[in-house]
């Protein structure tokens, strides 16, 4: 009996357990998603360096050559004066005067209507020889160098009226004068000519005037007895040698000519002074042998 209501009281507890877990698994839902949570709020701190940081990024740059305190830069008259180098750079390559229309095909002018502008700025340029009168009246232009030299003969007459010999520099020369560096190495291999050059490139750096008839060549006998001569390579062994030839060298320490060293005699001195009372010399006595000895 006690068996039987074991078993009996062991299978009805299985299947009330089954019968629970059968309602507990139908009865659970899926949980929601937990609402996201709320972003903190921006401190007015960083809203105001955002908003500085967003104003240095929109803020446009300042051009460089901006001057406040000249009018504005419309950029009209900086090409215009642009232009105005371009073509005195162009005149540079120009041996001969050309006319302006020649100088405005060169160039690339945009406002057509800045031709009289060009025009009268070319007329006045202190680097532009204008004649008025070239071409029929229609007039021409030409650079005007600092020296008035274009070609080897106008520069051997330039050279001659000089009243120094301070010489002139080839870098100014070029200017106006395309031909320039050839022209120099002619008259220098011609003996009219005395050139320094530059160490670098060998080019022409500073000419002078040259008289090819103060110019002697040397016997090529005594060139070669000059060379034979060699000098000692020691300074010790040369200064020797001179002094051996009875010559001063120039390294010699001279020695100090010591003067006179006798004693001069020493003058007696001369009791000087005025004798005064001459007047009374007849009534006063002299007592002076009186005065008593030391």
């Amino acid at each position: 009996m006690s068996s039987e209501f074991l078993a009996k009281q062991m299978a009805a507890f299985a299947s009330e357990a089954k019968s629970a877990s059968t309602k507990v698994s139908q009865k659970r839902t899926t949980a929601p998603n937990p609402a996201p949570r709320p972003s903190p709020a921006p401190s007015t701190a960083s809203i105001a360096s955002k908003a500085a940081v967003d104003l240095k990024r929109k803020r446009p740059e300042t051009p460089v050559h901006v001057v406040y305190s000249q009018p504005a830069d419309t950029g009209t008259g900086r090409n215009l004066m642009t232009q105005v180098t371009y073509a005195v750079e162009y005149l540079k390559t120009k041996e001969k005067a050309i006319s302006f229309q020649d100088i405005f095909d060169y160039l690339s002018v945009p406002n057509p209507e800045d031709r009289s502008t060009l025009e009268n700025i070319l007329s006045a340029h202190a680097k532009v020889e204008y004649d008025p009168s070239g071409l029929g009246g229609k007039g021409v232009y030409r650079f005007r160098p600092p020296h008035n030299v274009r070609s080897a003969d106008e520069l051997e007459a330039y050279l001659q009226r000089q009243t120094t010999a301070q010489g002139i520099q080839v870098k100014e020369l070029k200017e106006g004068w395309p031909g320039a560096l050839d022209a120099i190495d002619a008259l220098e291999a011609q003996g009219k000519l005395l050139v320094t050059r530059n160490k670098k490139d060998n080019t022409a750096k500073m000419v002078w005037p040259n008289d090819p008839s103060l110019q002697h060549d040397v016997d090529e006998e005594f060139r070669e007895l000059w060379y034979k001569v060699k000098p000692p390579v020691e300074t010790a062994d040369l200064r020797a040698q001179l002094v051996e030839f009875g010559l001063t060298p120039t390294s010699q320490v001279k020695a100090v000519v010591q003067g006179n060293t006798r004693e001069k005699k020493k003058k007696a001195s001369r009791r000087g002074g005025k004798t005064t009372n001459t007047h009374m010399l007849s009534i006063l006595k002299d007592y002076s042998h009186k005065r008593p000895v030391k």
